[in-house]
């Protein structure tokens, strides 16, 4: 009753008139920058975080959260009409929402996306409106130890529930610590792999990181790749959207599953990439039509966008309870509430209750904001999309400089960005992951300055980690998550043998 009334408490503030203009600002910024391929959910919050500076902390995350709902949105419309992931969530969507647009059923596809990302984010957030805060209270008993052995099952979950090869995780984290240990040391004061440059002194900015890994590295890779806009005319009318809503509550179960699993990802963290893909995966295995699976079934979108919008939803949840990112987005949106002078974690529940009320009702309306909007503005957008690519890239560019240079109004960073960007491009060409690395930058020094911490209370005993039942608890299901892709392995190389049995 008690997370009711503190709810009804956050709409009275999400709805005042200025938090529901920057919703819609949001939202439409979102599917914009959801539609472009090069910008992505990440990059897009980056670049205009440092706009809500100067707005109030509840202000500025409503229209961050929204622009994330937005491109999450977003990602489908390129997918289903053009067959171009707008974000990496959606390439699971492109192997039945493309076919689909194909047979002329593009309209059915989208609302049938749409509405299961609808879907999706609504149970997520249910659950973090009835989890946050008995997550919080839980949380009142992390010391530094603790906190360290979640940041450390953070970072083994990536490795360990990841599709792409543990090596190629494991380097891409252990880069991001690297960088993450440019700058001050805050325990002993010295200056680490700054080379004499006073720029580096504060270390590498995520948000520089972020632009450059994302935005420049995704634009140079297109660029090889001589990518151009082609796509399929889309109409949806008010007949298709209701025609559509009528064949949906068939595919009930492959909702929930979905959602849990969406749910779960986001909340591991997984992220909403491999969550599309095992929610396709799932769908594809336990659906009686599994065998049309990308030849234009809808069950096919259903699946991997319920998936994709749960635990993008969801991965706010250890954010705001923990201080934990749940996905790249989720960590700059962390490094944005560090800017506000705010602390995640247990705290801020008990501190900041109408800033995290105000946003947990914002996830509602948002979403709600969100639909209308990609159902009614889908024909502007696959125009725009037919934008020769010459003509988008340099104002992608544009924005990326943009963003980046008002960070610390320093050039400097401008050329870091691109630096970042070439890291990008040659991270993509050898398909290595870009999120463990940006966890690892994000986390790295928190990581680090939690496991110094545990190190001087214990008088440098590694048993400490497992003195109590939770700190233990959790060190061993890290462990086990580090470990589950060699494991996995082995049990696949088995299951063949076991087939010709």
């Amino acid at each position: 009753m008690e997370e009711i009334n503190s709810l009804m408490h956050g709409f009275s503030i999400a709805l005042t008139p200025y938090n529901m203009g920057l919703m819609f600002v949001g939202v439409t910024l979102g599917v914009l920058i959801g539609v472009l391929p090069g910008l992505g959910g990440a990059n897009g919050v980056a670049i205009l975080l440092p706009l809500t500076f100067t707005m109030n902390p509840t202000s500025a995350i409503i229209m961050l959260s929204c622009i994330y709902w937005g491109a999450l949105f977003g990602g489908a419309i390129t997918s289903i009409l053009f067959n171009i992931p707008g974000e990496p969530w959606s390439v699971a969507t492109t192997f039945d929402g493309y076919p689909m647009a194909q047979r002329g059923r593009a309209g059915e596809a989208l609302t049938a996306a749409f509405t299961s990302s609808f879907i999706g984010a609504l149970v997520a957030v249910l659950v973090i409106t009835f989890a946050a805060p008995t997550v919080a209270k839980f949380a009142i008993q992390f010391g530094p130890k603790e906190f360290f052995a979640v940041y450390l099952l953070t970072f083994c979950s990536f490795v360990g529930m990841t599709k792409a090869p543990p090596f190629k995780t494991i380097t891409a984290m252990m880069f991001g610590f690297a960088l993450a240990a440019v700058g001050l040391d805050t325990v002993t004061g010295q200056l680490r792999l700054t080379f004499g440059h006073m720029e580096l002194l504060k270390g590498f900015d995520f948000l520089i990181a972020v632009i450059g890994l994302f935005g420049i590295g995704e634009i140079l890779l297109t660029l090889e790749e001589g990518l151009a806009f082609k796509g399929t005319k889309s109409k949806i009318n008010v007949r298709i959207v209701i025609e559509t809503w009528k064949q949906l509550p068939k595919y009930w179960k492959t909702m929930i599953r979905s959602s849990v699993i969406g749910c779960w990802m986001g909340i591991t963290p997984g992220g909403a990439t491999p969550a599309s893909f095992m929610g396709y995966g799932v769908a594809k295995s336990m659906s009686p039509n599994g065998k049309n699976f990308g030849n234009g079934e809808m069950e096919g979108v259903i699946a991997p966008e319920v998936a994709a919008h749960a635990a993008g939803t969801s991965a706010l949840l250890p954010m705001l309870t923990l201080g934990i990112p749940g996905s790249p987005t989720a960590a700059v949106l962390l490094g944005g509430l560090l800017v506000w002078g705010l602390q995640p974690g247990p705290m801020l529940f008990v501190e900041q209750k109408d800033f995290v009320w105000g946003l947990i009702a914002s996830m509602y309306l948002g979403n709600i904001v969100g639909l209308i909007v990609v159902l009614t503005t889908v024909p502007l957008f696959a125009a725009i999309l037919r934008v020769p690519f010459s003509i988008v890239a340099p104002v992608i560019l544009v924005i990326c400089a943009i963003g980046a240079y008002t960070v610390h109004s320093s050039m400097f960073d401008v050329w870091l960005m691109l630096v970042f960007g070439v890291i990008g491009y040659v991270f993509k060409k050898l398909d290595y992951p870009l999120a463990p690395l940006v966890l690892a930058l994000v986390l790295g020094d928190r990581a680090e300055d939690a496991f110094r911490q545990a190190m001087l209370g214990s008088g440098g005993e590694m048993s400490t980690f497992f003195s109590n039942g939770l700190v233990g608890g959790i060190t061993t299901l890290a462990l086990a998550m580090l470990f589950w892709a060699p494991v996995r392995g082995l049990l696949d190389t088995f299951k063949p043998k076991a087939d010709r049995s």
